[in-house]
């Protein structure tokens, strides 16, 4: 692998894991939205309005860069990609495009209950079928015969699910002041944590039986090493949830997403796809990657002050009430 490529690849990972963790809390946002229950459901859905309604659009710019990344840096794939994943890649752009019309459509709604309620439905249903049909695609390009109905690639759509659940609920424990809707979602927090457990050894028994070539990847002590980290980091989130050391919690989840792809990324090695396309096969040339490259530089003095100074002014912690 060129220097280039290694570079452009760095930098298609960081995308991932800060759409993976931001846009992932978003979807997580619209999971906990649907599920809010009890005598405190409409404040549990207000918390999430105003935690991710000044940014949620800003953090879909890390999937558009990794969707210009690879058809600028990796064409052939690209083209592979989007035909053999073409029905789940349509679920998942229908539930972006739904998810934020519903979330906009419900706000303006507000005063109407009824129509209010419908939008917040499909908000919530929205929220749920984007990061389904994500992980049906992760799936699919890891069996590398793009099975995304595979058992192994739902299981990999569960997994991204629980995870976004899990991280949009850690994330609120540091978005909310009321001391009772903290609570609420540690629990959902810890339930969460569970479950991503749950479901992530399901995935890899299912791996185990039905993808015994993508099991001997990840079993590669390139990609367990990592695997273990993720493991370690989820311990240790669990640990932090149950002391309600949720600023720990926070930087412990996007550790534990990071480590997630990471050991995808080392287990894919040297493939982009599975046993379909190495990085050096579907590269393009060395003016287009060293053009891509500075563009992004450029674009980055921008974009990361641009961002920190959304953030900085909508996601201030919130005085706790007294």
């Amino acid at each position: 692998m060129t220097p280039l490529v290694a570079c452009v690849l760095t930098v298609a990972l960081i995308a991932l894991c800060l759409y993976a963790v931001f846009g992932g809390a978003d979807f997580g946002g619209g999971v906990w939205d649907l599920l809010a229950t009890g005598r405190r459901a409409r404040a549990q859905r207000e918390a999430i309005t105003l935690a991710i309604g000044p940014v949620w659009e800003a953090n879909h710019v890390w999937l558009i860069f990794t969707i210009v990344l690879l058809f600028t840096c990796f064409p052939p794939a690209f083209a592979d990609l989007s035909i053999g994943l073409f029905v789940p890649l349509t679920i998942a752009l229908v539930g972006i495009v739904l998810r934020g019309a519903a979330f906009v459509f419900r706000n303006y709604a507000a005063g109407a209950q009824g129509i209010s309620l419908v939008w917040g439905a499909i908000f919530g249903g929205a929220s749920v079928l984007a990061p389904l049909a994500f992980g049906l695609c992760v799936g699919g390009m890891a069996t590398g015969r793009y099975a995304w109905s595979s058992p192994f690639a739902w299981c990999i759509a569960a997994f991204a699910l629980t995870l976004c659940a899990q991280v949009a609920a850690v994330f609120l424990t540091m978005e909310v002041a009321d001391a009772e809707l903290v609570g609420d979602f540690r629990r959902r927090a810890l339930l969460a944590t569970l479950a991503v457990a749950a479901v992530g050894a399901v995935a890899l028994i299912v791996a185990h039986a039905t993808e015994p070539a993508l099991f001997a990847r990840l079993a590669a002590p390139r990609a367990l090493v990592i695997v273990a980290v993720a493991m370690l980091l989820g311990a240790a989130l669990g640990a932090a949830l149950i002391g309600a050391r949720y600023a720990v919690a926070r930087i412990l989840v996007a550790g534990e997403v990071v480590a997630i792809l990471g050991a995808w990324f080392g287990a894919q090695t040297p493939y982009l796809i599975a046993d379909r396309f190495t990085y050096m096969q579907a590269a393009s040339g060395e003016r287009v990657l060293t053009a891509f490259l500075i563009a992004t530089g450029v674009g980055a003095i921008v974009l990361f002050p641009s961002l920190w100074l959304l953030f900085s002014v909508f996601k201030r912690a919130p005085a706790p009430k007294t």
